[in-house]
């Protein structure tokens, strides 16, 4: 009988073979201070690129992303111009959705709306199963681009199922997102069940890009700071915390980031994070200290400062260095997504100069 333990990667993962161990982000990721910083942009495969722009000429988001061909080119794009030091899978948060079966669809300059919003008890129980959600492209493409990157780690990403829920409520974007924040209060289970559906679809969309090859994973909540830290407490953290259970027992670092969540921080890495994303909105010393000063942070040049002259972009991104010094690792990144009419060179130009200052 044969009582070795199951490996919980494939030999052939960039983290089982070593290829992407010593990689600066995963450094950071672990709280290690040696060698240059680590510098990605969360969005960078996208709207800002040219070839991101040719590409996708004529093709759908959502068929984009779940072509494996492009959805990997896309994602390797940002890293062959600006030389980052990880890539991000190039895919969007209501993915899985349509993977599961869900009418859900991607208007441009609208952006995810559904057939149907989910907002009784009837509807989440007609939600499809997960059981035999395909995730074959999402894993082809993720070898697709591992294959290509040598050392440089691919980060998996997943919306966090509050956000992910949210999109259900609503049906679409939304500015005040009353509908999910009604129903937690007014149906508690219906929200419960809803959650923990979107917990575990979330989870099995970052598993099947963690077990393809990605190293690290992050959990993306973009509408988590419409809650107050009682309400993320109760009705979203322990969704969070079910996503991330799923991939709990792979040796890879967990990013959870949000907007607007400088309250939620010390909640949003209890729900099993090893790292936490923090906006522009909250120096990364002041988000240190919430976090105890134990807890490697990624972030927080403010988008909007892309748009300004060097002058005043340069000092910005050496005050976020200076001020990641307070944590134990510091990826540095965007506070939120590159917007669409960022000049490329000025984030090349951003990540030389993170390369070039000492941590």
């Amino acid at each position: 009988m044969n009582d070795a333990p199951v490996p919980v990667l494939p030999a052939d993962h960039p983290l089982a073979d070593g290829r992407t161990t010593g990689s600066a982000l995963l450094r950071a990721l672990r709280g290690e201070r040696t060698g240059p910083r680590a510098v990605w942009f969360m969005r960078q495969a996208g709207r800002s690129l040219p070839e991101y722009r040719a590409a996708r000429e004529g093709v759908g988001m959502l068929e984009s992303c779940l072509r494996p061909d492009l959805a990997a080119e896309i994602t390797l794009q940002p890293v062959r111009r600006h030389h980052v030091d990880a890539a991000i899978f190039f895919s969007d948060i209501v993915v899985p959705l349509r993977l599961a079966g869900v009418d859900v669809d991607i208007v441009p300059g609208r952006g995810p709306v559904l057939g149907s919003p989910v907002r009784t008890a009837s509807d989440v129980a007609a939600l499809p199963s997960l059981e035999d959600v395909d995730f074959t492209a999402i894993r082809e493409a993720v070898a697709l681009t591992v294959s290509e990157l040598g050392g440089t780690p691919l980060i998996g990403f997943a919306g966090a199922p509050f956000t992910l829920a949210a999109y259900l409520v609503e049906g679409g974007p939304s500015r005040d997102h009353l509908g999910p924040r009604t129903l937690m209060h007014a149906d508690p289970e219906t929200w419960q069940a809803l959650t923990t559906w979107a917990a575990d679809l979330s989870g099995a969309f970052l598993r099947a890009q963690l077990e393809a090859g990605a190293s690290a994973c992050q959990l993306f909540d973009s509408w988590a700071g419409s809650l107050s830290a009682a309400d993320y407490e109760a009705h979203a953290a322990p969704a969070s915390a079910r996503a991330f259970a799923h991939v709990a027992d792979l040796p890879v670092p967990r990013i959870h980031f949000g907007t607007g969540t400088g309250e939620l921080l010390p909640a949003m890495h209890a729900a099993g994070a090893t790292a936490v994303g923090v906006d522009y909105r909250l120096p990364l010393d002041e988000a240190s200290r919430r976090l105890g000063g134990v807890v490697p942070l990624q972030g927080n040049i403010d988008p909007a400062l892309l748009a300004a002259p060097w002058n005043v972009l340069e000092p910005h991104v050496r005050d976020v260095l200076r001020r990641g010094d307070a944590a134990p690792g510091h990826v540095v990144n965007l506070g939120h997504g590159v917007p669409p009419s960022t000049e490329p060179d000025v984030l090349t130009r951003v990540v030389d100069l993170v390369h070039e200052v000492p941590q």
